[in-house]
């Protein structure tokens, strides 16, 4: 009687590359959930750096220098912080009803506010505001 011996197979069976094909689908999706989290994130970050910054100009360029807050804010009156900080991440201007930004002045009279309120809307935390200082 001849024996017979079977060649050892190489390769891998279908159901190990599908286990495999799952396994890499599943980071796949896990990479781009986790990157849209860190993106959003990013975005506001931007936008609290924004509002920072127009509180600041706020209250240390244009209160100190004129005792009253404007009835309405732009680069136009508030020249001491970059220009490209009046445009949050979707490309909105502040004063478009489309952007994440706002500001509500309050109490004014002829154009001179005593009160405002700066709101950034985010994505992943409740509204960033700001108000003015207690005068």
């Amino acid at each position: 009687m001849e024996k017979h011996t079977q060649k050892p197979k190489s390769g891998f069976t279908l159901i190990e590359l599908a286990i495999v094909a799952t396994f890499a689908g599943l980071l796949f999706v896990l990479f781009f959930v986790q990157k849209a989290n860190f993106d959003a994130l990013d975005r506001d970050e931007t936008r609290k750096t924004a509002i920072n910054a127009m509180y600041y100009a706020l209250e240390e360029s244009f209160y100190k220098d004129n005792g009253y807050y404007p009835e309405t804010i732009s680069e136009k009156n508030i020249t001491v912080i970059d220009p490209a900080l009046w445009t949050d991440p979707d490309g909105y201007n502040l004063g478009d009803s489309k952007s994440s930004y706002s500001y509500e002045p309050a109490n004014c009279n002829n154009g001179k506010c005593k009160e405002y309120i700066l709101k950034a809307d985010l994505e992943k935390e409740a509204d960033y505001i700001k108000t003015n200082r207690k005068n």
